[in-house]
């Protein structure tokens, strides 16, 4: 009855542990850095939320338990052996230490092996998710024997570090037991007739033989339960690595969108001196100095990677300047809560991403903040309502499926998703770069009924394909190279010139 009364406990004990320490790993994952995000893949996280935390699980729910059990024996034990003979209790604790030395060699050497694992554990999962995600392409370019031998190398090398973990835990036991014979035989040579160092009697001998016999099953019960504890300890180095990730700065501006943007043609953005770089990396953007004003639009142009998307996540406020700072009506954008900010900032990426829901849940994200009017006056404006309503459940039809919508369809739920709370400001990046010449004319004209409300931002590769731009904004090695109209452009950057002429050369 106790044992069963110890194990329900353990159990629930050790699955709100588990629930607790989730839930509090998502609210740091949601406050984390986006930075973060560019330096670890996906399985890596999910491998620190899944695998990490249900090896603490198991140190709390057993592990823990029975090293405390196995102490208080030892503790008991070695009472018992000082009670027989001082001198017995002198070798025995003599041998402690042996015990302990030959144990942290152990330890150490497991943790390592146990942290290689957890990392490589990581890698498998992530080839996995990325394999899944991407097998479409896989097939489309027959590199399934690609996919098959990088799966077997993590596979592999994930094996030889449990290999070598299972190595280190299958000699520790025997080498407790090569001590505990060569510690009895000592005490039988000492208790001997021609010796007699101990001074006990033949019947005590036999007891303190029995005891130290007893003394090593905890100590190697320890051992048996080292390769747990460690696999717990790598766990618990990686979540407080985790948790050790730099978070977002507090966002501390409460006004809302409404009070910092009271009339959408009164905007003024600006760039500040703004510099940017990755860690210990080398400058992405430089000296930055730009002012946008309300109803404008405007065109980032320049080879690829020059720093225009990173431009856009400054703007977006997803990272922060390393210098500098970028303003709206006076206002650091990195410190407007992410709450007001979709109701400024519409953005619309190259690709767009289903989420699990209804067709209406993808433009509203299941904000409750946004009304099912809203939902349909995004959908008519970008020409989607015919086709929605024609659906099975209409609004309400579930996205099972990323074949329920055409690539160019896909692309108009983008900005469906940007428009529907109405923002001031939009920003376009690169919308256009995988669609057919039809779909791309649609989306253009979809997108300059959108500039009479909308400040516009936008990145083109193709010059020919962007709306029609106020300002053409050309960045070259993160600086501004030229800034000006499309026309002042083409009479005095040869660089825009060249590139408007290759392209119709390529389109003639």
């Amino acid at each position: 009855l106790f044992d069963f009364m110890k194990e329900a406990i353990l159990t629930v004990l050790g699955q709100k542990f588990t629930k607790e320490v989730r839930l509090e790993m998502m609210e740091k994952l949601e406050k984390i850095n986006a930075m973060f995000f560019s330096f670890n893949e996906s399985g890596t996280v999910v491998s620190r939320f899944t695998n990490d935390v249900n090896a603490i699980n198991s140190l709390f729910t057993s592990g823990i338990v029975g090293m405390v059990v196995d102490c208080f024996k030892i503790i008991g034990i070695m009472f018992s052996i000082w009670l027989f003979s001082a001198k017995l209790g002198m070798i025995t604790l003599f041998l402690l230490p042996i015990i302990y030395a030959i144990t942290r060699l152990f330890q150490r050497k497991m943790l390592n092996a146990q942290i290689e694992n957890r990392i490589l554990v990581g890698k498998v999962n992530n080839h996995i998710s990325e394999s899944l995600k991407n097998v479409q392409m896989i097939k489309c370019f027959s590199k399934e024997s690609y996919m098959e031998r990088n799966y077997t190398k993590y596979l592999l090398d994930n094996y030889k570090t449990v290999e070598k973990v299972n190595f280190y835990d299958s000699v520790f036991s025997p080498i407790i037991k090569l001590t505990r014979a060569v510690a009895i035989s000592v005490i039988v040579i000492l208790s001997s007739k021609q010796l007699n160092y101990l001074g006990i009697s033949l019947g005590m001998v036999a007891a303190s033989i029995d005891l130290i016999s007893n003394l090593f099953t905890p100590i190697e019960n320890l051992g048996m339960e080292l390769q747990n504890i460690q696999q717990a300890i790598s766990g618990i180095h990686r979540v407080n690595d985790f948790y050790r990730e730099p978070e977002d700065d507090v966002k501390n501006d409460e006004r809302q969108a409404v009070a910092l943007i009271p009339n959408r043609k009164e905007v003024r953005l600006s760039f500040n001196e703004v510099t940017f770089h990755y860690e210990e990396g080398t400058e992405v953007l430089q000296n930055i100095n730009l002012q946008i004003n309300g109803g404008e639009k405007v065109t980032f142009v320049g080879r690829t990677g020059v720093g225009k998307s990173t431009l856009f996540k400054l703007i977006l406020g997803l990272i922060k300047p390393s210098t500098g700072s970028i303003t709206i009506n006076g206002v650091d954008v990195y410190s407007i809560s992410n709450a007001e900010k979709r109701k400024i900032f519409g953005f619309v990426d190259q690709s767009f991403h289903l989420i699990k829901g209804t067709v209406a849940d993808q433009i509203s994200l299941q904000d409750n903040n946004i009304t099912r009017e809203q939902i349909k006056n995004a959908l008519d404006f970008v020409g989607l309502t015919e086709y929605v309503i024609s659906l099975e459940n209409g609004y309400d039809t579930q996205v099972t499926s990323e074949t329920l919508f055409s690539q160019g369809q896909k692309q108009l739920l983008a900005i469906a998703r940007a428009i529907v709370t109405n923002p001031p400001i939009l920003l376009l990046d690169e919308i256009t770069a995988n669609l057919d010449s039809i779909t791309e004319e649609k989306i253009v004209s979809v997108l300059q009924k959108a500039s009479h409300a909308h400040t516009i931002l936008s990145i083109s590769h193709r010059l020919s394909s962007m709306i029609a731009s106020d300002t053409v904004v050309i960045l070259e090695k993160g600086r501004v190279k030229n800034v000006g109209s499309p026309e002042m452009l083409l009479r005095n950057d040869d660089w825009y010139r060249s590139h408007i002429a290759l392209e119709k050369l390529a389109w003639g």
